[in-house]
């Protein structure tokens, strides 16, 4: 209720009393939804503070205002000198204003996501300036026509069916729902009428209580789960101002900060678990080169093109069938399988490695969590996450990346989504362990596996980033493609150059067939 006309019926003499014959000193803005009027009495400075960002419409009074050094404009310099005269409010609208002694009037209209400040000149109906030049319809707004008039008479109530909403449109929300418990709509008109009587002599008491209902609101109702409760309507919209807005955000902000990374300890804790199952299953399985050794001990099982044959394991003593593919020799298949078994201690080496690496990345993860989890102000959260910008991309929504977003086998693969992307990821996220790749010669995107936490790179994982590469370039089509890759820290960017354009060095190549995410398995987020 704190855009309310029946808050603002009492904040706006509490104005008066505050800042009536007030000097206006300074007036600007730190960020394109707030605007800041400093005054200055006998009895010191105070500050108007009109933050008026979607859906967070607030105002404070504060008597004292730090103003940025940088990044901080200065607005109705007309004002500047000018003294406040009169505070008032408009009747039953959410609006009130400032007659200064020129003779002009300052308007704060507080209407929801439309909320804007106007400025008329002396004499003139219409604003000569207005601070949210977005809202076309203000420049054409009427000072006069935010006067309104209801006339509260029983013949009228009764004439409207009791129609609360009709009968004074400025209750609000939380007077709505105060007569909805109460059994307003389906009621009597006499019941309806004497609750309606009891709204309004309630409202007409100055008590003002922050209440948590979707969010902290501000009620003038009695409220038995009140958080605070204040007689004084400045002190009740700083008080509001800090808890819904300044305490508010910095709370959603430490609280998206802190899922990202438990989103991120989630999935490094099922990685795990899922690779040391696979590890304990390729240690139990019998290696490959066994039943090469079978094949090849049965070679006359396949003479005169046979493709198919049940052969006796001599290591299991068990029955296995073995089927060649087309024109495929008996030879081959078991050379293959021998190099599978080749491989397959490489294989296990890999996975216990990046096994280790996700461990470390996971302490690394708990013990973010525990440093964000104990700050408690916005400083302390702004200077994490100045020191912590390598996990900016973990702790931004994905749509709002200036990549695309891939794992593979424990890896975390960036694609970037345009030249003026690519630029971004390089300067904004990456770190510079990191490995880059790009198609070599031709327009691209830039690609990045993230080394964080890895302490060596599967061939296989430099294949699959290597061949996005060259899936998201001009090789596209092409049936091979050579591809670039090194560290980041060998990636520059030249002033001045072309969106995308860097100077790499130390470079190698790999030549690898371009494919895309969905020909394989590496899942997009």
């Amino acid at each position: 209720m704190h855009l309310n006309y029946h808050f603002l019926k009492y904040l706006a003499p509490a104005l008066h009393g505050v800042l009536s014959g007030s000097k206006i000193l300074a007036c600007f803005s730190q960020s394109k939804d707030e605007l800041i009027l400093e005054t200055e009495d006998q009895q010191g400075t105070r500050f108007l503070r009109a933050h008026f960002l979607p859906p967070q419409v607030f105002l404070a009074f504060p008597e004292n205002f730090h103003r940025a050094k940088r990044n901080s404009v200065n607005l109705f310099q007309e004002l500047i000198g000018d003294t406040i005269t009169y505070c008032g409010v408009f009747s039953f609208e959410r609006a009130f204003y400032f007659d200064l002694e020129s003779g002009k009037k300052l308007v704060f209209k507080l209407h929801g996501n439309r909320s804007n400040v106007l400025l008329y000149q002396k004499d003139n109906h219409y604003p000569s300036l207005i601070f949210r030049n977005e809202i076309k319809e203000d420049k054409e707004l009427d000072w006069r026509s935010l006067e309104r008039a209801f006339e509260l008479s029983r013949s009228r109530f009764e004439a409207l069916d009791g129609n609360a909403s009709q009968f004074l449109p400025t209750l609000g929300s939380i007077p709505r729902a105060w007569l909805k418990e109460r059994g307003y709509p389906e009621a009597a008109m006499d019941l309806k009428w004497n609750l309606m009587q009891e709204l309004l002599d309630t409202l007409d008491s100055p008590l003002f209580a922050l209440v948590e209902k979707d969010g902290i609101q501000l009620s003038l109702l009695p409220e038995p789960t009140a958080i605070q409760t204040f007689s004084d309507p400045i002190a009740a919209s700083n008080e509001l101002f800090y808890l819904a807005l300044v305490k508010g955000n910095f709370e959603k902000e430490k609280n998206s900060l802190l899922k990202s990374y438990q989103d991120q300890l989630k999935k490094t804790n099922s990685y795990i678990q899922k690779s040391t199952q696979k590890l304990e299953e390729l240690k139990a399985a019998a290696p490959p080169s066994q039943l090469a050794d079978v094949i090849m001990a049965n070679l006359h099982e396949f003479q005169d093109g046979k493709m198919e044959a049940e052969l006796l394991d001599f290591y299991s003593g068990k029955t296995v069938k073995v089927t060649l593919k087309p024109n495929q020799k008996p030879q081959s298949l078991a050379e293959s399988y021998y190099r599978k078994s080749k491989n397959r201690q490489i294989e296990l080496d890999q996975i216990e490695k990046t096994i280790s690496s996700k461990i470390s990345l996971k302490s690394e993860l708990e013990q973010k969590i525990s440093a964000i989890e104990e700050i408690t102000g916005h400083k302390g959260l702004k200077t994490y996450q100045k020191t912590n910008k390598e996990d900016k991309a973990i702790t931004k929504e994905t749509s709002g990346l200036p990549f695309k977003v891939f794992e593979y086998e424990g890896f975390t693969i960036w694609v970037g989504k345009s030249a003026k992307d690519n630029d971004e990821m390089l300067r904004g996220y990456i770190h510079k362990d990191d490995l880059w790749l790009h198609a070599r010669q031709v327009p691209g995107s830039h690609v990045v596996i993230r080394m964080k936490g890895m302490a060596t790179l599967p061939t296989s994982v430099l294949e699959r980033a290597a061949g996005l590469a060259a899936f998201y370039s001009k090789f596209k089509t092409e049936s091979f493609a050579p591809v670039i890759y090194t560290e980041a820290k060998f990636v520059r960017k030249v002033k001045g150059s072309a969106p995308g354009s860097v100077m790499v060095d130390r470079e190698k190549v790999v030549m690898v067939a371009p494919f895309g995410p969905d020909e394989e398995t590496a899942a997009k987020k």
